[in-house]
């Protein structure tokens, strides 16, 4: 029993991790080169780099929560309930902004689209990853 235990664990340590690796990732790109996405967002110049620059900043401090979660899934099962709550305020609010925008803003809503495919994505594997830490 203890060695399928362990593999669900570990199971839930990657899915936790994918998402780290996805917020990491984007935090990285968004704060390295502001400019390539800025317009995607219908920002630009030095307020569309600051923007981004500080978007990248909140996914890093987003993930907090997340490696609490990764580092000890069943332990720190309540970090991982708030990666869980996170996620889904995410991919709601998105889907909300999404929703509110006129058609004519195709850029933004393709911007916003794969956040919401991201935080979809991510809402599924912290969802499997809360169920496979569940004693």
């Amino acid at each position: 029993m203890k060695n399928r235990a362990d593999a669900r664990l570990w199971l839930a340590r990657l899915f936790i991790g994918l998402v780290i690796a996805w917020n990491l990732q984007a935090a990285l790109v968004f704060f390295l080169s502001p400019s390539a996405f800025a317009p995607g967002f219908e920002l630009s110049g030095v307020p569309g780099a600051a923007a981004l620059r500080g978007i990248a900043i909140l996914f890093v401090m987003w993930n907090v929560p997340y490696a609490a979660a990764f580092w000890q899934p069943r332990r720190n099962l309540l970090s991982l309930k708030e990666a869980l709550a996170m996620q889904f305020i995410g991919l709601a609010g998105e889907s909300f902004i999404y929703g509110s925008l006129a058609p004519e803003h195709f850029a933004l809503k393709a911007s916003i689209s794969r956040f919401i495919a991201f935080d979809g994505a991510g809402l599924i594997l912290l969802a499997a990853a809360f169920f496979l830490a569940r004693k």
